[in-house]
């Protein structure tokens, strides 16, 4: 019975094995894994901050500036993408002229034959990720033609295209230009023991390993020329962000009480600035109270728990700070009395410094130079203050897409400019420091104060405190 069973199993298997040219069927194959579709540029950043026109203009205005200083063409890198885990920030120079953020490109501004050239990457390695294509599903930037449709230039090449592009161009005996950071002649950089290069430094540093016989110049004055002069969409944005600055200088005043820290009110005037549409913060705030009022921002800075003394009674606090929308920045500065309320001592030194400021300011008009503006404010000043009043060139810097935009101090001021007026009062042998700090931006016959809204006399600020 055992043996017919067995038998039975036996011819069963082998009725249903497969003959021996039979093909065993192929298994089934896994579906291919489905992807998001490559994100385009336009996707993430759907219009410029400014009209093509604008970018257009500033680009051909750089171009006549070179023109007219002996021409070459001008070489504007881009950021290298890599942010650190902060908002990515285009380099300002890059950003004035196409209002692009992509990354490792190259802006060509030819004064020789009146073109502008940009050099792409193929694509945004930012977006690349071969193990992570869910989270990373690529983007092109080259041969994406909305975006050159955008960023309107007369011709588009591949990044890798120029080194040879270079080497054909110095061969011609073409001028190389760069912003070297400040004028005069250029400086050749060098690798230092400690900190590291920018991206301007090592850009120049790789033109004269690659290019040692090229003719490299600086362009700092044209680019000075050119950025010194807002338009006035440019004068939108800044009005936009010291309206931010100031409500944000008024919620951090909301908390100032003895006891409260420095840090709390630098948080509460970053988180202001948020809610209002700060993308990122110009300049780490300054926030100084009582001793700590009467040392520079880099002095205090250069310590770790230095800015975070807790405020006391009959001290001043002082709040130097800014923030940045479409990347233009304001730089506002107000003192306030820590109790609400300023002493006679307080209010005299204040008034040092306001009077300074009002004669600055009422001085401000086309054709006046910097030099005559300090002038006017040391005849303002009473000569036994004038020890305590800090200054390098004027009280003041311009300012735009940087706290310390490119500028020429020793030129007539045009309408358009906009800089700070701010009296810095340091007096060690009291120890009270004051600072009033505000935007202006020269018009066809005068100023135009944009920080005017803000409380800055003492009487204001009591009120304010109040």
């Amino acid at each position: 019975m055992r043996s017919l069973i067995g038998l039975s199993l036996l011819t069963s298997a082998l009725l249903a094995a497969p003959s021996a040219g039979a093909q065993e069927p192929e298994p089934a194959s896994p579906e291919a894994p489905e992807f998001p579709p490559e994100q385009r540029y336009g996707e993430w950043v759907r219009r410029l901050d400014f009209r093509p026109q604008e970018y257009s203009f500033r680009r051909s205005n750089m171009i006549r500036l070179l023109r007219h200083t002996g021409g070459g063409i001008m070489l504007v890198p881009s950021s290298d993408g890599l942010t650190h885990g902060d908002t990515f920030r285009q380099l300002e120079d890059f950003w004035y002229y196409t209002g692009l953020e992509v990354p490792n490109s190259m802006l060509v501004l030819d004064a020789d034959r009146d073109r502008t050239v940009l050099f792409l990457p193929k694509t945004d390695y930012r977006f690349e990720n071969p193990g992570r294509r869910n989270d990373f599903p690529g983007r092109p930037l080259l041969n994406d033609f909305q975006l050159r449709g955008n960023a309107g230039m007369e011709e588009y090449r591949d990044i890798e295209d120029l080194p040879r592009y270079l080497a054909q161009r110095v061969r011609g005996r073409t001028v190389l230009r760069v912003n070297g950071g400040s004028g005069g002649a250029l400086r050749q950089p060098e690798v230092a023991m400690f900190g590291a290069p920018d991206a301007l430094q090592t850009m120049i540093m790789k033109l004269r390993v690659d290019f040692p016989e090229a003719q490299v110049q600086n362009a700092f004055e044209e680019v000075a020329r050119g950025r010194m002069v807002k338009s006035r969409y440019e004068l939108q944005k800044m009005q936009i962000a010291a309206d931010a600055t100031s409500q944000a200088i008024l919620s951090s005043a909301e908390l100032i009480r003895a006891g409260v820290d420095e840090r709390t009110l630098q948080g509460e005037f970053e988180s202001t600035c948020r809610a209002l549409g700060s993308q990122t913060i110009p300049f780490t705030p300054i926030v100084k109270s009582g001793p700590n009022s009467l040392w520079p921002w880099r002095v205090l800075a250069s310590h770790y728990g230095r800015r975070n003394r807790p405020m006391e009674s009959d001290e001043l606090v002082i709040l130097d700070v800014g923030c940045e929308i479409d990347g233009y920045i304001s730089d506002v500065g107000r003192t306030f009395p820590v109790d609400g309320t300023f002493t006679l001592i307080q209010r005299e030194k204040m008034m040092v410094s306001i009077v300074a400021a009002d004669a600055i300011i009422a001085a401000i008009r086309p054709g006046v130079t910097f030099a005559e503006l300090t002038e006017i404010a040391y005849a303002a000043i009473p000569d036994d203050e004038e020890k305590y009043m800090q200054t390098p060139s004027f009280f003041g810097h311009h300012i735009g897409l940087n706290a310390g935009d490119p500028a020429l101090i020793n030129e007539p001021l045009e309408p358009g400019m906009v800089f700070t007026v701010e009296p810095w009062y340091y007096n060690h042998d009291l120890e009270i420091a004051v600072f009033v700090e505000d935007v202006v931006v020269v018009t066809e016959d005068g100023v135009e104060v944009l920080t005017k809204s803000l409380a800055r006399t003492p009487d204001e600020i009591e009120a304010v405190m109040r």
